[in-house]
């Protein structure tokens, strides 16, 4: 597998790169530990139209100023005090966009996201929230602004033929303020079961 080159992440469209991100295999290496899954859901943050987006109506704060650069790069971000977020900055300087990695199927480096967790099996409920994949990856505050090209966090294409199917859309999770733009159908689920059950 080889790293997404950094055109996957700068297309216009904030939503098909939501999409696409589905069945990718997004990996950190955190103190020389490589663990990594399989990308199954996401969320699409449409810049300065969007009111869920931290960028909405042209918002730049010192938090937020990543969003505005070049796409590529993570942006990550203390949510309510507690749980670190993963997002991927999409587009081009000055175009806001983010897509929200919400959950990953644990693959690699699974004995040392147990340690990170605190939990004891190896399933879904180990990283099928954005929280508990940042846990998991052992990923926060320091990774921000990290490039997906670099050694630190990355994603690749194990080419997965994901079917229509096999995608699900709907409204985003936690964004209500946003009013009628939280029903936008923005996030993603891949429902990757007859996958996992081929090929592990």
């Amino acid at each position: 597998m080889a790293k997404l080159p950094i055109s996957s992440y700068l297309h216009t469209d904030v939503v098909y790169i939501a999409r696409f991100l589905l069945g990718k295999y997004l990996f950190s290496n955190i103190d020389n530990i490589l663990t990594g899954g399989i990308i199954t859901e996401t969320e699409a943050y449409k810049g300065t139209s969007d009111k869920a987006s931290h960028a909405y109506s042209g918002t730049r704060t010192n938090r937020t100023e990543i969003m505005y650069g070049q796409g590529g790069v993570a942006y990550v971000y203390l949510c309510y005090g507690i749980h670190y977020l993963l997002n991927v900055v999409t587009a081009d300087v000055n175009i806001p966009h983010a897509v929200l990695i919400r959950a990953i199927y644990p693959i690699i480096g699974t004995n040392e996201m147990l340690v990170r967790t605190g939990k004891t099996k190896v399933n879904n409920n180990l990283s099928n929230g954005p929280g508990k994949l940042t846990k998991a990856l052992g990923i926060d505050l320091s990774i921000n602004g990290a490039s997906y090209q670099g050694s630190d966090i990355w994603i690749e294409d194990n080419k997965i033929a994901i079917k229509k199917m096999d995608i699900e859309a709907g409204p985003r999770i936690g964004v209500g303020y946003a009013g009628k733009d939280a029903l936008l159908p923005y996030r993603f689920v891949f429902n990757y079961g007859d996958y996992i059950k081929k090929t592990h």
